[in-house]
């Protein structure tokens, strides 16, 4: 490779470090400069090529010829795309298995920037798709892909209709809204050790990889949607301040309990909210009966079989990643309402792949990488449940 592709890429790899890191950085200054790396990468590869086909033509070849394998000879390979894409797919799991190195006309096919080793699209698509499918938090919220560093108004991603007075010169009507800022916070996870082996074929290794990928993410993903702290990480729901009045304070289970939860949370909220706590809370509460002795909390099955849980007739969402009311310490959230597609999550779901050496163990250690942000745009759906001492 030229020597100045070279530093192009090495540039490019400090600038994606750089943005990675909490430090701030000139954004502009960065889009710009990549921009220009960008330029000049396309120029002295044009021109190379261009340099490699009239030697072709003053050696006389004048057609060109349809390669199968990798280019080992230095001739330019012409691939269809579906060619070209299970070329990759296979380099892609020699590279995680082996640490063969992914032939450089190959990644041509996709971003030079990338971190590590892009996954192929074709196992990053079953990747997205299962990870929509699976959990119960991440198929609910609002997913936005936009550049990170920005600042988008909030009625960007949450629409809002207003009136406007008509006719010309008339005073039209403004609305107030708030912006949020979606960073750069990088999420990793390890490879299975089970992918380590010498011969595997392309299918089972992909299904491999799509599981152990989307299992990791998934749970950091809606651990942070819950409960991040937003450092280094999504700000989670319980990170956020309730409006007046939608803090309540429980010192002991009963039917009171959810009365005071409905009434706190808006009207204009009704619809969509939903609870959200542990299994044991839920069951907690489903064993307490309202004034007629009817128990509060229902398990129904739906049509595919799936169990649907509800208390006074509105949905709940089990998960593990806040305590029950048992273990909760006191002032600890313990259960909440809130629409779930107030939250964004924002990624541009250019996952990639990276090998490194552990210094302390001698393992190659391959890691799966997404850049992904996440934060609550509107609270008036949130009203948090804590635990109180005992009376």
């Amino acid at each position: 490779m030229n020597k100045r592709l070279k530093e192009i890429l090495q540039r490019k790899t400090e600038i994606r470090s750089a943005l990675e890191s909490n430090d701030n950085v000139d954004l502009d200054a960065f889009e710009k400069e990549l921009r220009e790396l960008d330029e000049e990468y396309e120029t002295i590869e044009k021109r190379e090529k261009l340099m490699h086909q009239a030697e072709q033509i003053n050696n006389g070849e004048l057609e060109s010829r349809t390669i199968s394998t990798f280019n080992m000879t230095g001739q330019q390979e012409k691939r269809s795309p579906e060619e070209a894409e299970l070329a990759y797919r296979n380099a892609f799991m020699d590279f995680v298995l082996r640490d063969a190195p992914i032939p450089t006309e190959l990644r041509e096919t996709t971003s030079t920037g990338d971190i590590g080793s892009v996954i192929p699209q074709t196992v990053l698509n079953r990747i997205i798709e299962k990870l929509d499918a699976s959990g119960m938090i991440l198929p609910l919220i609002t997913n936005t892909a936009f550049k990170g560093g920005l600042t988008i108004p909030t009625s960007t991603v949450k629409p809002v209709a207003t009136w406007v007075a008509e006719g010309s010169g008339s005073a039209k009507q403004k609305k107030t809204t708030g912006s949020i800022t979606f960073n750069y916070h990088k999420l990793r996870c390890a490879v299975a050790v089970t992918l380590e082996v010498e011969t595997m074929a392309l299918a089972v290794f992909e299904q491999v990889l799509v599981n152990n990928i989307v299992e990791a993410m998934t749970i950091a993903l809606e651990q942070a949607i819950i409960s991040g702290d937003g450092i280094g990480k999504p700000k989670g729901i319980l990170a956020e301040t309730p409006n007046e009045g939608q803090a309540l304070d429980v010192a002991k289970m009963e039917y009171q309990t959810l009365v005071d939860a409905e009434a706190a949370l808006p009207l204009e909220y009704e619809t969509n909210a939903v609870y959200v706590m542990t299994k044991k809370t839920f069951m907690k509460m489903a064993s307490i009966k309202d004034e007629n002795g009817q128990p509060i909390g229902r398990v129904n099955y739906g049509i595919a079989g799936a169990i649907e849980r509800s208390l006074l007739g509105r949905s709940v969402v089990l998960c593990n990643y806040l305590d029950s009311f048992d273990s909760a310490e006191t002032g600890s959230p313990f259960a909440f309402l809130y629409n779930f597609k107030d939250y964004i999550l924002n990624t541009n779901y250019q996952m990639g792949v990276k090998k490194y050496e552990d210094n302390e163990t001698d393992d190659l250690v391959t890691k799966a990488i997404m850049i992904a942000d996440g934060k609550s745009v509107d609270n008036g759906s949130l009203v948090v449940l804590s635990k109180a001492a005992a009376i």
